[in-house]
């Protein structure tokens, strides 16, 4: 595990499968028309139940570079937090990722969350690249960090050697 600390709030880089960490709220990269779909999405359907897809459908839909919350169903996470981050090579990939990752710290925000867990957003299908990914996130985070809030945990969870290693640069201090 690596850690940063930000006055007395923390990061924490981990390796693991999100959707199984207990965690107040995780967070999960969406489509636009709210739809888990396969992969991770897949694993939140079987692990949570049918609950969470009956929230999103409510919603129905999340905007580029905007955050929902679920329950997070029958899973050991209290929250879901859905991202819609950018898709493969779009226009904007930097800002659809900054604004979604904030985002989502403003949910977690408004819902009193104390502690929530990223996942490198967009960096499988959609194919963001993943030093850009560990910068803007972690860079988002950060910034959001030093101001006041009740965030005191933020974990970024790699599944993989691939994922963990850029992360791990950004943290020891990479661009």
């Amino acid at each position: 595990m690596v850690e940063k600390k930000i006055g007395d709030k923390v990061i924490r880089l981990v390796r693991g499968d999100i959707t199984n960490l207990e965690v107040e709220a995780f967070v999960y990269d969406i489509t636009a028309d709210a739809k888990l779909g396969t992969g991770y999405g897949g694993a939140i359907s079987q692990r949570g139940g049918p609950t969470i897809q009956k929230e999103l459908s409510e919603v129905g839909s999340c905007p580029t570079g905007e955050a929902i919350i679920t329950s997070a169903g029958k899973m050991k996470a209290k929250y879901i937090i859905h991202v819609n981050g950018p898709k493969f090579f779009e226009p904007d990939t930097e800002g659809k990722l900054r604004r979604a990752t904030r985002a989502a710290l403003q949910r977690a925000e408004e819902k009193g969350i104390k502690q929530i867990a990223f996942p490198p957003v967009g960096t499988g299908l959609y194919q963001v690249p993943l030093d850009l990914c560990a910068r803007v996130m972690v860079d988002a985070v950060e910034e959001h960090l030093k101001r006041d809030g009740g965030l005191k945990e933020v974990l970024f969870v790699a599944l993989d050697t691939r994922e963990f290693k850029p992360l791990q640069a950004k943290f020891q201090g990479g661009a």
